[in-house]
C-alpha cells in the first residue's frame, strides 16, 4: 500500500428536499452572490426558481451567469470573472453539472487572485485564495461537487485540460436527485460512464491497496445494476439517488485512499475528441476505455482479469473487455468514433491532436506508437 494524504473539507447535503437549507449557507458565505449557470434546461425545469428563491429568501443581492456549454470553455470563465470583479462578488453558487462546476471553480479562484484563469490552469500562476464555492448538483457525473478538480478548455491553445488545488473544493454541496430527473437518456447513460470511468482510472493507477480496491468494484458494480434499470425509467428518483451517489464516491477521494496516483490516460485521451468534435465527454469514456484496455491485455492481464471477475464474474481479459463493451452498448454509449459520428477521415487529425498534447497515463506510459494504437482501436 502507498503512503497517502487525504483532505476533504466539502459539506454535503443529499437527498430530496435538500436545497430547501441552500439560502442559509449561501448567506454564511457571503452578501453578493454570481449565480452560475448552463444553457436553459435549469430554467425550463424549475430548478433555477428554486434556487433564486432561496438565496433571495436570504436577503442576497445576486448576479448571474447563464449559459455555460456541456464542454465549458475558458472565454465564459473570463466573461464571468470580470463581472464577478466588477461587482464585488463574495460568493459563487454553481447551478448545474460537472461543466458549470468546474467552470465557477475557476472563477472563484480568478477572481479572488485577480489572475487570469488560464494562466491559473496552466500553473503560470498560483492563487492563494478562492471566492467561496456552494454547488447544486443537476447532473450526476463528474463528483466535482466534492473534490478539487476542474476541466476546462480553450480552442485558441487547442487544450483541454484539468487543475486540481485545495482551494477548489466546494465549501458545500447540495445533491437533490430530483435535479436529475430532467436529463435525458443519453446525458444519463454518460453520466454513469464518466463514474465508472473515475473509478477505473483510480483501479488503474499506481498502488493496489484491496480493501480499496474492493470498494471501487462495489461502485463499479453498483452502477451497472442500477444504471440500465434508470436508463429504462428516468423519472425514478430513487435510482437516480443511487446513480448520483456512485458518481460522488467514484471521484471525492474515496478510491484514492493507499494510491499514488490514478491513471488518468483515458480521460486525456477523451479531452482530445471533445475538444476536436465537441463530442459528449462520457462517450469519449466509453470509446477510450474499450481502446485503451485492448492495448494493455498483454501488458497488465493480472489487474485487468481482476476486474473482470469481481465485477462481472469473468476469468479471462478478453472477457472482462466484453463484458464492459457490452455494458456500455447496453446503455446507448458509444464504443466505437464512428458510433459518434467520427469516421476514419479524422484519423490523422486525432493523431496529431493526442501527440501535440503529449497524452499518456500517469502509470503506464503512452509512447508515440501506442497513441496511434489507441486511435485505430477507437475505429
Amino acid at each position: 500500500m502507498e503512503r497517502f494524504t487525504i483532505y476533504n473539507p466539502t459539506k454535503l447535503h443529499f437527498g430530496a428536499g435538500v436545497v430547501d437549507n441552500l439560502g442559509k449557507s449561501a448567506a454564511a458565505c457571503g452578501k453578493k452572490i454570481l449565480l452560475v449557470y448552463g444553457k436553459g434546461s435549469v430554467i425550463k425545469y424549475g430548478y433555477y426558481e428554486q434556487v433564486l428563491k432561496q438565496l433571495k429568501s436570504a436577503g442576497l443581492e445576486i448576479v448571474e451567469y447563464g449559459g455555460i456549454k456541456p464542454n465549458p470553455v475558458i472565454e465564459d470563465v473570463r466573461k464571468a470573472t470580470e463581472l464577478g470583479r466588477k461587482e464585488n462578488i463574495e460568493a459563487i453558487v454553481a447551478l448545474g453539472g460537472g461543466s458549470v462546476i468546474d467552470s465557477a471553480k475557476i472563477m472563484a479562484l480568478a477572481i479572488a487572485s485577480g489572475y487570469d484563469g488560464w494562466d491559473i490552469m496552466n500553473h503560470k500562476e498560483k492563487p492563494a485564495s478562492s471566492l467561496p464555492l456552494i454547488c447544486v448538483l443537476t447532473l450526476a457525473a463528474t463528483g466535482t461537487e466534492m473534490n478539487g478538480a476542474a476541466v476546462v478548455q480553450s480552442h485558441d491553445t487547442g487544450k483541454k485540460i484539468g487543475y486540481v488545488t485545495d482551494l477548489a473544493f466546494p465549501v458545500e454541496s447540495f445533491l437533490d436527485p430530483t435535479f436529475t430527473v430532467s436529463v435525458p437518456k443519453n446525458y444519463t447513460a454518460y453520466g454513469i460512464v464518466d463514474l465508472i470511468a473515475h473509478a477505473l482510472e483510480a483501479y488503474f493507477g499506481e498502488g493496489e491497496p484491496p480493501v480499496i480496491d474492493q470498494i471501487t468494484f462495489d461502485i463499479i458494480k453498483d452502477a451497472i445494476q442500477w444504471g440500465p434499470k434508470l436508463i429504462n425509467d428516468l423519472d425514478n428518483v430513487e435510482l437516480r439517488a443511487n446513480i448520483m451517489l456512485d458518481a460522488t464516491l467514484a471521484l471525492n477521494g474515496l478510491t484514492r485512499y493507499g494510491k499514488k496516483n490514478g491513471d488518468w490516460a483515458v480521460h486525456g485521451l477523451g479531452h482530445e475528441i471533445s475538444l476536436l468534435f465537441d463530442t459528449a465527454h462520457g462517450a469519449t469514456l466509453s470509446i477510450g476505455y474499450i481502446a485503451w484496455l485492448q492495448l494493455q491485455k498483454d501488458r497488465i492481464p493480472e489487474r485487468i482479469i481482476k476486474l473482470g471477475k469481481n465485477v462481472f464474474g469473468v476469468d479471462t481479459v478478453d472477457d472482462t473487455i466484453a463484458e464492459l463493451r457490452k455494458f456500455f452498448t447496453s446503455i446507448n454509449s458509444p464504443v466505437q468514433l464512428s458510433e459518434a459520428g467520427i469516421g476514419k477521415d479524422q484519423r490523422q487529425k486525432i493523431i496529431d491532436q493526442v501527440h501535440k498534447n503529449g497524452v499518456s497515463g500517469m502509470h503506464h506510459s503512452l509512447s508515440e506508437k501506442d497513441r496511434e494504437t489507441i486511435v485505430d482501436l477507437m475505429f
